[in-house]
């Protein structure tokens, strides 16, 4: 289902672009999705390549009990409120995945 899609349009005070391959979290789109997460600014983050595993970024990174939506392919839109038990869940699985190096 991989296919190149127009930017979202959407006011932002902040455009970051970050790269971003497919099955990854580059170093440079985790900053991007913290610093967002930690600004009183609209931040936009337009990721050049995939997001699809940006969401459990954005879940450690938010304050608890904000709400994180991303798309399930052939399903729709799936809502996500930090709590402490996902936010712990989040951690395994990023704990679990390969350190390599990264563009």
């Amino acid at each position: 289902m991989r296919k190149q899609i127009p930017p979202i349009k959407a006011d932002a005070d902040v455009v970051i672009k970050v790269k971003n391959p497919p099955g990854t979290i580059t170093d440079q789109a985790w900053s991007a999705i913290e610093k967002a997460s930690n600004s009183c600014r609209r931040t936009k983050i337009h990721v050049d390549g995939e997001e699809d595993l940006l969401a459990l970024v954005a879940i450690l990174t938010v304050p608890l009990n904000s709400i994180v939506l991303y798309g399930q392919p052939l399903q729709g839109v799936v809502v996500v409120r930090v709590t402490t038990e996902i936010r712990e869940r989040v951690e395994r699985i990023v704990e679990a995945m390969t350190k390599t190096d990264q563009l």
